[in-house]
C-alpha cells in the first residue's frame, strides 16, 4: 500500500522471522555497534553536550525498533504522577511532526501533522502539558519554565544530551529482541546488555520466566469518531472489521480485536502512516476499527462506522511496589497513595 508499509512487512521478517539476510546486514550491524558504543563513551567523557533541566527527569523508552506499549505507559505514568500531587509534563520528539523550530506546546486541539500522533494523543488522554521538540533538553527546560515538577520523557533512551534520573526499559514480552542483532540485521538499538544499566525493566505483556515486572493492556469501548458514542467491543463479535493500526506491532492490535470475537482484516499502513478512509470505505460496508493513536489523525471523519479502541494500562501489585520504590529514589515527597490499583 506504500513503500514504508511495504519496508515494515519485510523488517518485521526479517528481525523477527527467520530471514537469512540477516547475516549479509550484520557487517553493518557491526558497525552500528561501534558507532553506539563511541557516542555512548562521548557523552560518558563529556566530549559531547548533555544538560539537566532541575527536576527529576524520568526516561520511559526501549532498545528496540517499534512498539513496546511505551506510549500508553507514558500517559498512564503522568497521570499517576498527577493524581499523585506532583505537576508532570511530558516532552517528545514528536516523530512524525512538522519541521519546526524551538518547542511546540500540544494542545488537545492540534493537528497530528502539525505535532506528532503521540503527543497529540497524549496530550487529550493526560490532560498534563505535553511539549514537543527534537532537542529534548530544551523541552524539558520550557516545561519546567511552564511549571513542570517533574519531567517524563515519551521515548529518548538513546538521547544522551538530555540527562535523566530514572530509566523504565519497556520490552515486549511476546516478540523480545527478535533476533538479538543490532541494526539494520536486527531491531536492536542499543545491545542488550543496555537494560542491566536502567532504573526498572518492564515487560508489556506476560513477563518471561524469572521475570514478574510488567503491565497489559486491556481495551475499553469503542468509540465512533463521527460523534464519540460509545459501544461495547462485543458489538461487532462475529463481524469482519478493517484493522487500521498504524503502530509499531500491528499484530497485536489484531490479535486483541480476534480476542474480542471480532474477525479483523489488517490493512497494511507504516507506524505513523495514514490511510485514505474515504477509499477504504469505498466497495464494502465492513466496520473499520483502528487504535487510539491512529485516531487522533482523522479528525474530520464523518462515517458513523468507524471506530477507535482506547486501552487501559493494567498493573500488577508486585510492579506497582517496585515502581513506587523507583521513581521515590528520585520523587521523595511521592505520596503512598501512587502505589494502589488500578490492577488486572
Amino acid at each position: 500500500m506504500s513503500l514504508r508499509a511495504d519496508f515494515g512487512r519485510i523488517a518485521e521478517r526479517l528481525w523477527y522471522g527467520d530471514s537469512s539476510l540477516r547475516w549479509l546486514l550484520l557487517p553493518f550491524s557491526l558497525m552500528f555497534g561501534a558507532v553506539v558504543a563511541a557516542r555512548r563513551l562521548a557523552y560518558r567523557w563529556g566530549l559531547l553536550p548533555s544538560g539537566h533541566p532541575g527536576v527529576p527527569v524520568i526516561v520511559v523508552g526501549n532498545i528496540t525498533v517499534g512498539g513496546t506499549g511505551k506510549t500508553p505507559f507514558v500517559a498512564w505514568l503522568a497521570t499517576r504522577l498527577a493524581v499523585a500531587g506532583m505537576r508532570p509534563a511530558i516532552i517528545s520528539r514528536g516523530y512524525g511532526s512538522r519541521p519546526h523550530h524551538g518547542t511546540l506546546t500540544v494542545r488537545a486541539d492540534s493537528e497530528a501533522d502539525v505535532v506528532g500522533d503521540e503527543p497529540l494523543l497524549l496530550a487529550r488522554k493526560t490532560g498534563v502539558p505535553v511539549m514537543v521538540d527534537h532537542r529534548r533538553f530544551r523541552a524539558a527546560r520550557r516545561a519546567v519554565e511552564a511549571g513542570a515538577t517533574v519531567i517524563v520523557a515519551d521515548d529518548g533512551l538513546q538521547h544522551y544530551a538530555l540527562g535523566r534520573d530514572c530509566e523504565i526499559a519497556i520490552v515486549d514480552a511476546r516478540r523480545g529482541h527478535g533476533n538479538g542483532l543490532l541494526l539494520p540485521a536486527g531491531p536492536l538499538r542499543e545491545p542488550p546488555g543496555r537494560l542491566g544499566e536502567v532504573t526498572l525493566v518492564l515487560h508489556h505483556g506476560s513477563p518471561p520466566r524469572g521475570s514478574a515486572l510488567g503491565f497489559s493492556l486491556q481495551p475499553c469501548q469503542l468509540v465512533a469518531l463521527s460523534d464519540g458514542r460509545q459501544v461495547p467491543l462485543s458489538r461487532l463479535a462475529g463481524r469482519e472489521v478493517l484493522a487500521v493500526a498504524g503502530i509499531g506491532d500491528p499484530t497485536r492490535f489484531a490479535d486483541t480485536l480476534r480476542a474480542g470475537g471480532l474477525r479483523p482484516i489488517v490493512v497494511a499502513v507504516p507506524d505513523h502512516g495514514l490511510v485514505d478512509l474515504a477509499l477504504l470505505r469505498a466497495g464494502n460496508d465492513h466496520p473499520i476499527v483502528m487504535t487510539e493513536k491512529d485516531a487522533v489523525k482523522y479528525p474530520h471523519c464523518r462515517d458513523g462506522d468507524t471506530w477507535y479502541l482506547p486501552v487501559d494500562v493494567m498493573v500488577d501489585s508486585a510492579t506497582m511496589a517496585e515502581l513506587g520504590r523507583a521513581l521515590r529514589r528520585v520523587l521523595p515527597s511521592l505520596p503512598a497513595g501512587f502505589d494502589y490499583g488500578p490492577r488486572p
